[in-house]
């Protein structure tokens, strides 16, 4: 059995004013996904927005591949340590390995991106809120501490 899901019609499980919308894939919006045991997301940031440093609760892994824009990507190992600090444009491809922290923050002109994640319902949380929902992971301004290495 076979479904499709045009990500680009899809409910947007987040539309935050100036700063970006995000549609995730889950067993609820695309049975399949339980059934391959994947999830997925799609982010569009507008400019100079950010996704707030954030991690995998449930240890899935995720594969982004930027789809339009550029902008900046950090990565911090379980140990505090940055593993990846670059800047990514369209066709940029980047692993995040379970219960690393990771945040983006677009260029002016924004920065799409499409993650396949290891489960079928993903479950992140934010390093710097305790009450954290996928809402609150795309803002519309980012932080001059986006590069900071101290906690929240």
């Amino acid at each position: 059995m076979a479904w499709h899901l045009n990500c680009e019609e899809a409910p947007l499980d987040v539309d935050i004013k100036d700063g970006g919308k995000v549609v995730v894939l889950n067993t609820k919006n695309l049975p399949l996904v339980g059934e391959v045991g994947l999830g997925a997301d799609l982010v569009r940031l507008n400019g100079k927005a950010m996704c707030s440093p954030g991690f995998s609760c449930d240890s899935a892994l995720q594969v982004t591949y930027i789809v339009r824009g550029s902008g900046r990507v950090q990565v911090v190992g379980v140990d505090g340590k940055r593993v990846l600090e670059t800047t990514i444009k369209a066709g940029s491809l980047f692993i995040v390995p379970r219960f690393f922290v990771v945040s983006k923050i677009a260029d002016p002109d924004g920065m799409d991106w499409f993650s396949i994640i290891t489960t079928p319902n993903p479950v992140f949380h934010s390093s710097c809120r305790k009450d954290f929902s996928l809402e609150g992971t795309v803002s519309g301004s980012a932080p001059g501490s986006f590069w900071s290495s101290s906690r929240c």
